[in-house]
């Protein structure tokens, strides 16, 4: 199973529990997996399941979101011989007095320090970094944040992603995750549900498909631009996401309908 993970993700350099392994393993999970919602647009229940998302990411050569990404990353660490623990973080919280929600998974790795690793949040780290406060700086250009407040770590994005998110350090297991994971994909109120995403790291920097817009963030800025038409929609999601799916036609329905009403609120 590892060695077809590790195809998966086109790594074919030793892997041992160091953190030359550890680095290469998250950016090659980046730039060949994309994380991605679609299931929930097409009428597929989403799972905290291992060997669910196993076989629909690896078997299936699909992609997923923060449960199913570092869920697979953590088992797959751990069968190469990490240390990894499951920690459970809040997306877009100002301060500790709004309330918590565990809707996003993170992974705490322990080497000659500990390291935060994130597959799973689409256009946030490329590799993991340090757990202790700094900026850090990736792939050239793009700068991510940590800071300490108490007991309780907050870590910035990216200018060109989406919010952060704070944890702490006490630990989950992926069946924690299970009734969020449940209200992200069912609630009217959920953003997973108000729309598709998918993103991708490329050698370049990051895809995103936000509905029917496709944006490409570089060093040289952001750039988007509008699909429309099914065609056009399969074949992005294909020659940009390595996507392939048999019922795009159903699925761009939704996706344009929802992409005129924004256009029409926006007037």
């Amino acid at each position: 199973m590892l060695a077809a993970y590790l195809n998966r993700i086109n790594y074919d350099l030793p892997v041992r529990p160091d953190l030359a392994t550890l680095i290469g393993v998250h950016r090659a999970h980046l730039l060949n997996i994309t994380y991605e919602n679609l299931d929930i647009h097409r009428g597929c229940p989403l799972t905290v399941d291992f060997d669910t998302f196993y076989a629909k990411i690896v078997e299936g050569r699909r992609g997923g979101w923060c449960f199913e990404m570092n869920g697979l990353l953590a088992w797959a660490l751990r069968e190469i011989g990490f240390e990894v623990t499951l920690l459970a973080s809040a997306v877009g919280r100002a301060s500790v007095d709004e309330p918590f929600a565990p809707d996003h998974l993170i992974l705490h790795v322990d080497l000659d320090q500990p390291y935060l690793a994130d597959v799973g949040f689409g256009n946030g780290l490329l590799e993991p970094i340090p757990l202790a406060e700094g900026r850090y700086r990736q792939a050239g250009w793009l700068e991510f944040g940590l800071r300490q407040v108490g007991d309780r770590w907050w870590f910035e994005n990216q200018a060109y992603g989406g919010p952060g998110f704070d944890f702490n350090l006490e630990p989950y297991q992926l069946a924690d995750f299970a009734a969020e994971s449940h209200y992200l994909q069912t609630s009217p109120e959920s953003g997973f549900v108000r729309t598709t995403v998918c993103h991708r790291y490329t050698p370049e920097g990051i895809v995103t498909l936000r509905g029917a817009v496709l944006r490409r963030v570089t060093v040289e800025g952001q750039r988007d631009e509008a699909i429309t038409d099914a065609a056009s929609y399969a074949r992005t999601l294909a020659d940009v996401f390595d996507l392939h799916l048999d019922d795009i036609d159903a699925l761009w329905e939704k996706v344009w309908a929802r992409h005129q009403a924004w256009g029409q609120a926006q007037r």
